[in-house]
């Protein structure tokens, strides 16, 4: 199927035109409050387990994310690569190549998931042996996986989709996507995780309940994937006519410019995982009481720093649209923009944890080797993450401005050559903690490298004298 020559219901290159700071704020805070909501739904779930008593159940969940992860990040991956198309092609007002775009994108990331689905049920095992999980652990954590990883490919299709919506600049319907998968599992998970019963010393009463335990905590995470990419794909093809099926010729067109951005977005993606595995692997050294410790900072991160996971893609379609429509003093005004949010952010929310560390123990239990790893986030290694954001600011950059195998050399530099051996260095001198310690280090490192590049690769472009534009 071709794409129609007739125009999609809405043609508007938002952000080429108007404050670059305003659609930072509003791009970027409605993205994190549906990113944001559904990680406190994620943080809730890992409270709601932690409930059923078992410490074991906890740290499953910990090594269970952390194989997911690396399925997460390649949707992730695919996800920048239709961001940057479409948008580029929304600035260039070339309406028929985002469709286009966009149909392609949705083709490719199931296709792409589908693959990395299969190998992570048949892996699932010794993935998991290698990340030093108990026998129970490795059990319950194994049974997770088995659930959860079949909706892969759906969630690929909300995250290309979301993106899409982003790219077209309606945050709001984008930041919906989440929302309301959010809300079906806060309000599903304590139903199906437990049995009629009274929780909370009798403060909570379930009326009803299926008792499914760890079981209906992974059913309840397939079926929001399955709530994202419906809404999503919905809404970017009834409300912004923004799909094309794609015929083989137009699939080839986009195929070649996609896995440019898409193969060095996955490869920089893939990096955080690495990066996470080898600190689980050497948190796990300290037993089972240290990751659960590890399993709520895990969360924790984010959550609290949802708005910089949010930022790197919020921004990804300002930048994208003004390069496509030739305006490089807008791309460098989003940039700046971006970087001045983020500092304001981490400050803000650093501050936040430094005083809720205490009661985070409290609430989830953790003792010993644990909260001590807790402490060691709130208190101290929160505040890499100054770095970390303009990391991801100068990765939105890259991806969009042509150069994404930059955010590859970044990232595996942070993730592989710097924080695995960190991590391990100050885990021998400091415990556990230290292992939070070195993540962080390597996190203020290559961030403030990476800004500076960033800028100085910003600074370079030729500004145009007018903007291009595409056929209407």
């Amino acid at each position: 199927m071709t794409a129609r020559a007739g125009p999609p219901r809405r043609r508007e290159a938002r952000f080429t035109t108007g404050s670059t700071m305003r659609h930072v704020v509003v791009m970027t805070l409605t993205s994190m409050l549906g990113l944001s909501f559904m990680f406190l739904v994620d943080f809730v779930t890992l409270f709601w387990i932690g409930q059923i008593g078992d410490p074991v159940n906890v740290a499953a969940v910990g090594y269970a994310w952390t194989i997911q992860f690396f399925a997460v990040s390649s949707g992730i991956g695919l996800s920048i690569a239709a961001m940057a198309l479409i948008a580029r092609a929304i600035g260039m007002r070339d309406w028929r190549a985002a469709r286009q775009h966009a149909g392609a994108s949705l083709l490719i990331a199931l296709v792409v998931q589908g693959a990395v689905a299969l190998a992570v049920l048949v892996l699932r095992q010794p993935l998991l042996a290698v990340l030093g999980a108990s026998e129970q652990a490795l059990a319950v954590a194994g049974r997770f996986l088995l659930i959860t990883v079949p909706t892969l490919p759906l969630m690929a299709l909300g995250m290309v989709a979301a993106s899409g919506l982003r790219a077209a600049g309606d945050a709001w319907r984008a930041m919906t996507v989440t929302l309301a998968a959010g809300v079906i599992a806060l309000i599903a998970d304590p139903l199906v995780i437990f049995p009629r019963t009274e929780l909370l010393g009798g403060r909570l009463a379930i009326p009803f309940g299926a008792g499914l335990g760890m079981d209906g905590a992974a059913w309840v995470l397939a079926a929001t994937r399955v709530v994202t990419a419906g809404l999503a794909i919905g809404w970017l093809a009834g409300v912004h006519d923004l799909i094309a099926l794609p015929g083989r010729a137009a699939l080839r067109a986009t195929a070649r410019p996609f896995f440019r951005i898409a193969l060095p977005a996955m490869a920089t993606q893939m990096s955080t995982p690495v990066g996470n595995a080898a600190v689980t692997a050497i948190i796990a050294e300290f037993g089972d009481a240290a990751m659960a410790g590890w399993s709520v900072v895990s969360r924790l991160m984010i959550l609290a720093f949802g708005g910089i996971f949010a930022l790197s893609g919020a921004i990804g379609g300002i930048i994208g649209q003004n390069h496509g429509a030739g305006l490089a003093g807008r791309v460098a005004s989003a940039y700046r923009d971006a970087m001045l949010f983020s500092l304001v952010y981490v400050l803000a929310v650093w501050t936040a944890l430094a005083l809720a560390g205490g009661p985070v123990i409290a609430a989830f239990g953790v003792t010993g080797e644990g909260a001590r790893v807790v402490r060691a986030f709130t208190e101290l290694a929160a505040g890499g993450f100054v770095f970390t954001g303009a990391l991801f600011v100068a990765n939105a950059t890259f991806n969009n401005l042509g150069r994404p195998l930059w955010s590859t050399a970044f990232n595996w530099t942070r993730d592989l050559l710097l924080m695995a051996p960190l991590a391990w260095a100050m885990a021998r001198l400091l415990g556990a903690p230290g292992a939070v310690y070195g993540q962080a280090l390597a996190g203020v490192a290559v961030g403030a490298l990476a800004g500076i590049v960033g800028w100085r690769h910003i600074a370079s472009l030729q500004p145009a004298a007018q903007p291009r534009t595409g056929p209407a």
